[in-house]
């Protein structure tokens, strides 16, 4: 029983042929001539593994391989499977719209963390995650950063958890959740999970750490005075009582493949060393949370960049060092701004180019109350320069008759030609491809049925991702010979 309509076939090495024929029928049979009239798919293929397309969820199908080899043809027993109809993948009930036909990565497919579904470009769902053994089984929970790894796994966040499965479903890796960074119970995993090219994980942590709030600064803003202390859940009443107020700081933490924690970065340890860093500013929204969203690790160039959303701000980290190297962003001190660059605000998912520009999703929503995002990308400072430089950006087009403001989630991807993938988040779940010359190549809405009101709704996505090549989904599915961690 498969999650999944995209499947590997694999002839034993006995059997291994230059010519392999794959035949699948829909339906469940025993005999060759009630096989015979049914079949729907005959491919041919050149080596012992063979990749097919099944036209449905919730199916039976009958399969065989017969193997040429040389003046014989040898033919397998007939082999069963059927397809599992979920809700998820239900396109009476949820789909993907396509507004947009494909004019390139007609081949590529697109995971979205709401639906928790891999989708072809042509909308039709190919994968879902089932219910995995160990993961959290809550379908209300929030998935976050549902994608391929470089090594052809996927990986998530979930319930707090950080995990790596393959297309079978099994699970591989789990992070150890022991608190050892955080000092809780637990290091309370968000936004981001990737697998590094060395095979280790890294991903975002929170800590609690009292913080002394200092009121009426100057006009009614405030400067947050680190009282140090890193505590747990349960220590909170009584520090509260004396004027503290604990504030979740973000962690940056990287595991090997056994779980052994390599290395970590506390946010909460730059406030400390920088007083200026602390003050809020009038448009600081979320309270005294930073609100780091995401990261990315320039593996080349061993440098981390963090992005704060509530405080408008990209810190950029030497690794394994941790020393701040520069931050990006608006910098405020004694009630003014003191310096830094407007290019972005509440920004998610920076990232860097294959020319080595900076570039993000840029929710834009401080400069007015609908401000349009938009795709920035910039030039990193030089010697003797502090600001950004602004290359290239993209005006997000944001329909009518929606809300032009988009506050939470989004994120975007260069692909292989310079072209930018990008989902534009929670308000509005419109993923879409331009090119470089701003030319839209693909786009897409995923939307539910709402019975009561007898139409189609958007749903909201954190973030979507892309397998932006066939040979990457193939890598995927034979991935499915990884052993799995019991």
């Amino acid at each position: 029983m498969l999650h999944y309509r995209i499947i590997g076939f694999y002839a034993p090495v006995v059997h291994k042929t230059n010519n392999n024929l794959l035949e699948i029928a829909i339906g469940y049979y025993h005999s060759e001539d009630s096989f015979k009239k049914n079949i729907i798919v005959s491919q041919k293929g050149d080596n012992s593994k063979t990749i097919a397309e099944v036209p449905a969820f919730g199916k039976t199908y009958t399969w065989r391989m017969t193997f040429n080899s040389g003046s014989t043809n040898e033919k397998s027993e007939l082999h069963h499977f059927s397809t599992i109809m979920d809700p998820k993948v239900d396109t009476a009930n949820v789909r993907c719209r396509i507004t947009k036909s494909a004019e390139k990565y007609k081949d590529a497919y697109v995971f979205y963390d709401n639906n928790r579904v891999l989708y072809d470009m042509n909308g039709r769902p190919v994968w879902y995650l089932p219910d995995v053994k160990g993961l959290c089984h809550d379908e209300n929970a929030e998935l976050c950063d549902l994608k391929i790894s470089g090594d052809g796994n996927i990986t998530f966040i979930l319930c707090a958890s950080a995990s790596e499965i393959n297309y079978n479903g099994d699970m591989l890796w789990e992070a150890p959740n022991t608190g050892a960074v955080s000092g809780d119970s637990a290091e309370h995993y968000h936004h981001e999970l990737t697998k590094l090219s060395n095979g280790h994980y890294m991903m975002l942590g929170k800590e609690l750490v009292l913080t002394k709030i200092k009121e009426n600064v100057s006009n009614d803003n405030h400067l947050l005075s680190q009282h140090g202390t890193q505590i747990s859940q349960d220590s909170l009443p009584a520090y509260i009582q004396k004027g503290y107020m604990p504030i979740p700081y973000g962690t940056i933490i990287e595991y090997d493949q056994q779980g052994n924690l390599v290395w970590s970065w506390k946010l909460s340890k730059y406030f400390q060393e920088s007083p200026a860093n602390y003050f809020k500013p009038p448009e600081m929204r979320g309270g005294f949370e930073p609100h780091e969203n995401s990261f990315y690790f320039d593996e080349k160039n061993k440098v981390v960049y963090l992005s704060l959303r509530n405080m408008s701000r990209i810190i950029k980290i030497k690794y394994p060092e941790g020393i701040v190297l520069h931050t990006y962003g608006p910098v405020y001190k004694n009630n003014s701004q003191t310096g830094g660059d407007d290019l972005f605000c509440q920004q998610h998912n920076p990232r860097i180019s294959e020319n080595g520009y900076l570039y993000l999703f840029n929710n834009n929503t401080c400069n007015n109350q609908e401000g349009i995002p938009k795709i920035v990308m910039m030039e990193e400072p030089g010697p003797g320069n502090d600001h950004l430089k602004k290359v290239w950006e993209y005006d997000c087009a944001v329909e009518v008759d929606y809300k032009k403001t988009i506050a939470t989630g989004g994120n975007v991807t260069e692909l292989p030609d310079g072209s930018m993938f990008a989902c534009m988040g929670k308000q509005y779940g419109t993923t879409f491809i331009v090119s470089r010359d701003k030319k839209i190549l693909w786009s897409a809405i995923p939307e539910k049925w709402n019975a009561d009101q007898n139409k189609w709704e958007m749903i909201p996505q954190y973030r979507a991702s892309i397998i932006s090549s066939r040979s990457e989904l193939e890598k995927l599915i034979w991935n499915n010979e990884n052993k799995t961690k019991e």
